[in-house]
C-alpha cells in the first residue's frame, strides 16, 4: 500500500486500484474509530457493570453533538481540499489546512466551555436517572476536558487522508485504538478507576495520535503542510468548509436528537436497562456503518477530484463500485446479527436481562439493514461533489422527516417494540427517496457528458 498517492493519479489511475488505496485505509481507520466505543463498552460492561453501560448510553447524544462539530470542519475541509487539488490550486489547499486547525480549536474549546457548567441538567434531559447519572457524569467530565484534542485529532486525520496519505491516517488511528485498549485494561482492572478510567484512556490515546499528525504537517516535505501566513481564517475558505460540512453536521445533530427521543421512549416503556441495550445495539450496528463510512471516505477524494476535473464517467463508475461494496457490507451485518444476536451482545455484558433485551432489539433494528448501505453512499456522494443542499436533505430525511414521526407514534401502540420498529421503517423510506434523487442526478450527468462545456452541475 502506497504511503503517499500523487493527487494527479486520482484522475488517471484505474478506479478499482484507487478505491483499494484510499478506501481500505479509511475503512480500517473508521473501524478503529468504532472500536473506541466497542472497547469502552466491553471494558465498562465487564469491569464496572450493566448500569455503567446505561450511563455510557446516556452520554451518546452529547458525544454525537461533539462529533457533529468535528465533522462540520473535517469533512467539509477534506472535500474542499480534494476539489482544489483536482483544480491544481495548491495555494488554497495549504490555506484550508491552516483553517482546519483554527476552526477545530475554536469549536472544540467553545463546546467544552458551553457544556461543562450545565452537564448534570443536560444528562438528565438526555434520559439519566439517579441510577445512571453518576456514571454518565464521571465519563463526560473527562471527555469534555479533552474535547479540543479530539476535534483537532479527527480534523487532521481527515486532511491526512484527503492530501494523499491514507496509509498514514490509518496507522495513526490504529495506534490510538491500540493504546486506548491497553490503557482501558490498566485503568479499569488494575487501578480500579471505574468508568472514568475508560474516559482517561480515550483522551490520552487521542493526545498521542494528534502529536503524530502535527509532526507530519509540520514537515515541509509533506505534500500539504503548515506554511507561513496560511494559519489564519479566510472568509471564503471558512464559508466553503461550513457549507459542505453542513450535511454531516446536521446528520450528527439529528442523530443526537434521535438518541434523546429513543432513550426517553425506552426509559418510559422499558426502564434503565433498555437504554443500556440500545447503547449495545447502536455500537454493534455502528461497526458495520463505520465500514460504509470508510468506503465513503475512500470515495470522496476520487469523486471530488474527478468532478472538479469534469471527468464524469470516472465519477459514475466510482459511485457504482462503492454502492455494491456498501450494500454487501450492510447485508453481511444483517445476516450475522439475525443469526447470532445473543452471542454478539454477550461481548458487552454478563447480565442475562440486558443480553435478552439487547438481542431482541438488535434483530428488529437491523431488519432492513441491507438498504442502509445504499442510502449512506448516496448522501455522501452528493456531499463529495459539493452539492451540499441535496446531501443535507438526504441526511435530514432519515433522521427527522421519517424517524421522528415513527418514534412519536409507534411506541404508543407497541411499547418498546415500537421504538425498535421505527428504525427499520425509517431506513426503508429514506432509501426510496435517495434512489429517486440519485436517478435524477444520473440523468444530469448524461447531459453533462453530451455537452460538457455548456452545462453546469
Amino acid at each position: 500500500m502506497a504511503q503517499q498517492a500523487s493527487p494527479q493519479l486520482l484522475g488517471t489511475e484505474k478506479i478499482s486500484t484507487l478505491l483499494l488505496r484510499y478506501a481500505i485505509p479509511a475503512i480500517i481507520a473508521m473501524m478503529a474509530s468504532s472500536l473506541y466505543n466497542l472497547t469502552d463498552s466491553i471494558f465498562i460492561g465487564h469491569g464496572v457493570g450493566a448500569m455503567a453501560l446505561t450511563g455510557l448510553g446516556i452520554t451518546m447524544p452529547l458525544m454525537n453533538l461533539g462529533a457533529a462539530f468535528g465533522s462540520l470542519v473535517g469533512i467539509g475541509a477534506s472535500t474542499q481540499l480534494s476539489i482544489k487539488m483536482g483544480q491544481n490550486d495548491r495555494q488554497s489547499a495549504l490555506a484550508i489546512l491552516g483553517n482546519v486547525i483554527l476552526l477545530n480549536s475554536m469549536i472544540g474549546l467553545g463546546y467544552t466551555l458551553l457544556c461543562l457548567p450545565f452537564l448534570d441538567p443536560i444528562l438528565y434531559f438526555f434520559g439519566a436517572t439517579e441510577n445512571s447519572i453518576g456514571y454518565a457524569r464521571s465519563y463526560m467530565l473527562i471527555i469534555l476536558c479533552g474535547n479540543i484534542v479530539t476535534h483537532v485529532y479527527l480534523g487532521l486525520n481527515d486532511m491526512l487522508r484527503a492530501s494523499g496519505y491514507p496509509g498514514k491516517a490509518m496507522a495513526i488511528m490504529l495506534t490510538a485504538v491500540c493504546l486506548n485498549a491497553v490503557l482501558n485494561g490498566i485503568f479499569i482492572f488494575v487501578l480500579g478507576w471505574g468508568i472514568a478510567g475508560s474516559a482517561w484512556a480515550t483522551v490520552i490515546a487521542q493526545c498521542v495520535a494528534m502529536g503524530l499528525e502535527l509532526k507530519h504537517f509540520l514537515n515541509p516535505k509533506s505534500f500539504i503542510h503548515f506554511s507561513r501566513g496560511a494559519i489564519r481564517l479566510k472568509r471564503s475558505i471558512v464559508r466553503g468548509i461550513l457549507s459542505i460540512g453542513m450535511a454531516p453536521f446536521l446528520m450528527y445533530v439529528c442523530s443526537s436528537v434521535i438518541v434523546i427521543l429513543i432513550n426517553k421512549s425506552l426509559l418510559q416503556y422499558g426502564g434503565d436497562l433498555y437504554i443500556g441495550a440500545y447503547s449495545n445495539v447502536n455500537r454493534i450496528a455502528m461497526l458495520f456503518v463505520m465500514i460504509v463510512m470508510g468506503l465513503n471516505q475512500g470515495m470522496q477524494p476520487i469523486v471530488g477530484y474527478n468532478f472538479g476535473a469534469r471527468k464524469i464517467d470516472r465519477v459514475t463508475r466510482t459511485l457504482k463500485y462503492v454502492v455494491c461494496c456498501a450494500v454487501s457490507v450492510t447485508t453481511t451485518g444483517f445476516i450475522v446479527c439475525q443469526l447470532f444476536p445473543e452471542n454478539i451482545t454477550m461481548l458487552f455484558t454478563d447480565d442475562p436481562d440486558l443480553i435478552a433485551i439487547s438481542s431482541h432489539g438488535l434483530r428488529i433494528v437491523l431488519a432492513m439493514f441491507p438498504f442502509v448501505g445504499f442510502q449512506m453512499v448516496t448522501s455522501n456522494f452528493f456531499q463529495s461533489i459539493g452539492m451540499a443542499p441535496k446531501a443535507i436533505f438526504l441526511s435530514l430525511t432519515r433522521q427527522l422527516i421519517f424517524l421522528v414521526p415513527f418514534l412519536l407514534i409507534l411506541p404508543g401502540f407497541f411499547g418498546s417494540n415500537g421504538v425498535w420498529m421505527s428504525m427499520p421503517m425509517a431506513d426503508t423510506a429514506a432509501t426510496t427517496l435517495a434512489a429517486i434523487l440519485l436517478w435524477k442526478q444520473f440523468r444530469k450527468f448524461r447531459r453533462m457528458q453530451a455537452q460538457p462545456l455548456s452545462n453546469n452541475p
